[in-house]
């Protein structure tokens, strides 16, 4: 008899694991579990999300076009949108404004994608 794998976490190579630990704890509010120079792990309700020391991270994202999406939903996309930039990332293009409701992606210092979605 086979055991089927059971899923842990999501693992992100940043370059500074404390600061993308923050920046997912204050811009989305994660839970912040274990956070040490090299390593972290927050979660979200039952998402759980790893944080890797990577020297190059953005490099590798560039390069080979390693990334992982994250999608949140959101109950406020202009405060999210204001709140992620002040800790250092950037829109990937504008807020879109659909029927279903406002969406955005969004690039964290390190080169990973966030989608934002805002119900309408």
């Amino acid at each position: 008899m086979t055991t089927a794998a059971t899923f842990r976490y999501l693992v992100q190579l940043h370059k500074d694991v404390p600061k993308a630990a923050r920046f997912y704890s204050e811009g989305l509010g994660f839970t912040v579990d274990v956070c040490t120079l090299r390593w972290a792990e927050l979660h979200s309700g039952p998402l759980k999300l790893a944080l890797m020391h990577s020297p190059s991270p953005s490099d590798q994202v560039e390069q080979k076009g390693y990334s992982s999406l994250l999608s949140f939903q959101v109950t406020d996309m202009n405060s999210t949108v204001t709140k992620l930039m002040g800790l250092g990332a950037e829109l990937d293009g504008p807020i879109k404004y659909e029927i279903h409701g406002k969406v955005a992606a969004m690039r964290c210092a390190d080169g990973h994608v966030l989608g934002l979605h805002e119900p309408a």
